[in-house]
């Protein structure tokens, strides 16, 4: 790596993490504001707001990281427009040097995304949900007062008749509002709460489950004995299951081993690889807008960190309403992305234009 390469990767890298640790944080705090109602009414303390919020984080900044590496290109890049660097680097035939930073800086964003996506995100969700079903257990278990209605969570109140010191619960009542479409209401003679190698469960005996869906179509079933999940109380209702609680080399031994590939478990490694490509086809598309010279006195009409947005906004769009299979849905979007950013690069860069005309241009 020559010595401008490694100037240039390093001022791409500042102006992104700078942008990105301000995401961060705000990110942080909104989601601490979101999730404060919930940890008071489970009454918890502030450590356990700070490490849920935190534990929520690694899906958000996934969300946001190829953003914010979009944008500090796009300010560096202008940085050095502004200060003629940039002239003087395409004037001394040093764009290779360029080409190879803005490279390096896209491809070091795609591990880092990876790592995100594949591994801590899972293991974070992993974490954050069994430590909410602890929490539910201790509410379940030994902080309900008899005859008063608790909130586990916003849309599940829970109330019981009484309890034994062995931690059994009499009379127990549940009701689960979560899902628009169906309301479920429990009842049941006892209940304990029970440590399992799954997690913590509830474990009724003598009751019954009512459904109640939003026609007022209304069904019953009784049962001697029935389990609940903990876990399933305390998040919501489209949770990812456990395919995202699993990282992507344990779903991907899985697939080997069985040679079944489910629909779910495609889009949820395909989702995960394509945060990579992501960032790349947002760099070279960055690049390829920003990263050569103009003799422009007035600034553009349009900021550049505008149009990254604009850009990132269509392709979730095609991403999400693409007529393609489920699992394939996310790759079209980051696949336009990418071959857009690779064409504008190319023509930029004039790498089908013969040498000739390139000198009689100049």
């Amino acid at each position: 790596m020559s010595r401008l390469t490694g100037y240039l990767t390093r001022l791409f890298a500042l102006d992104a993490l700078a942008l990105l640790v301000v995401a961060a944080i705000l990110l942080f705090l909104i989601q601490c504001l979101r999730i404060f109602d919930v940890v008071s009414v489970k009454g918890q303390g502030v450590l356990t707001l700070v490490g849920q919020g935190l534990l929520a984080m690694p899906p958000l900044v996934v969300v946001f990281l190829y953003v914010c590496m979009g944008i500090g290109l796009a300010r560096a890049l202008t940085t050095l427009q502004q200060t003629f660097e940039l002239h003087i680097t395409h004037v001394s035939n040093r764009v290779r040097a360029l080409v190879s930073a803005v490279l390096g800086f896209a491809i070091g964003g795609a591990l880092l995304v990876s790592l995100l996506s594949h591994v801590v995100e899972p293991v974070s969700s992993r974490y954050l949900n069994d430590w909410s079903a602890q929490i539910a257990a201790d509410i379940v278990s030994r902080t309900l007062t008899p005859h008063r209605f608790s909130q586990v969570m916003p849309g599940v109140v829970i109330v019981i008749g009484g309890r034994q010191g062995n931690g059994e619960i009499f009379d127990f009542f549940a009701d689960d509002r979560r899902d628009p479409e169906t309301r479920r209401t429990y009842f049941a003679k006892s209940a304990v709460v029970a440590a399992t190698d799954e997690g913590y469960v509830l474990q009724m005996k003598d009751g019954s489950i009512q459904y109640l869906s939003a026609a007022g179509e209304f069904s019953e079933v009784s049962f001697g004995t029935y389990d609940i999940d903990i876990a399933r109380q305390t998040t919501a209702i489209d949770g990812g299951g456990s395919y995202a609680e699993r990282d992507s080399f344990d779903l991907l031994s899985e697939g080997l081993r069985t040679g079944v590939w489910p629909d779910e478990l495609l889009k949820r490694l395909v989702d995960r690889a394509s945060e990579a490509l992501r960032v790349i086809g947002m760099c070279l598309l960055v690049a390829g807008i920003a990263g050569f010279p103009n003799g422009r006195r007035r600034k553009a009409r349009l900021p550049l960190e505008v149009v990254v947005l604009v850009v990132a906004f269509i392709e979730r769009t095609i991403g999400n309403y693409a007529p393609l299979p489920d699992y394939l849905r996310t790759l079209s979007g980051v696949t336009v992305l990418c071959l857009v950013g690779i064409a504008v690069l190319v023509v930029r860069l004039r790498v089908f234009t013969p040498v000739s005309s390139r000198v009689a241009a100049a």
